[in-house]
């Protein structure tokens, strides 16, 4: 479980790469999952995004699956 620190801009959760807890950037995207451009505008999900401010290494999860 993610958590918030006090002090920082920024959440604290583990990192696969690191391999311990991290401080990381966390935001939320809408991403077209459609490659067709008719359908575009109807095709938008959330994603939940996190970047490790340690390694940099960003991994992305469609928030209708979490």
């Amino acid at each position: 479980m993610a958590t918030r620190p006090s002090d920082t801009d920024g959440m604290t959760e583990p990192c696969e790469e690191c391999g311990r807890e991290t401080l990381h950037r966390v935001q939320v995207e809408l991403r077209t999952e459609s490659s067709k451009p008719e359908n575009a505008e109807y095709s938008r999900e959330p994603y939940r995004v996190s970047t490790c401010l340690d390694c940099g290494v960003t991994s992305a999860r469609r928030m209708n699956d979490a």
